[in-house]
């Protein structure tokens, strides 16, 4: 059994990064939308995070997930 992921696998991983990446940008957008999960910010940047750092990306373009990374961990440090 092999540990890479397949073509299918990988889709499923960058749809699962874009529903971050979206929520990410929903919750600095409309935060007191989000005001009874404290931990949405966190928990999603921190997936993007691990995320990015795979190796098995091919032509998936990642700038958007880094920029969510950006923008959440600011967003968290205000």
């Amino acid at each position: 059994m092999s540990d890479t992921p397949t073509t299918e696998e990988i889709a499923q991983h960058y749809s699962a990064c874009m529903d971050s990446v979206n929520l990410i940008n929903a919750v600095i957008a409309a935060p007191d939308d989000y005001s009874s999960d404290e931990t949405v910010l966190e928990r999603n940047v921190q997936h993007l995070e691990i995320m990015v750092l795979k190796d098995y990306w091919t032509t998936e373009d990642i700038t958007p997930l880094n920029s969510a990374v950006t923008a959440g961990n600011a967003a968290m440090a205000e």
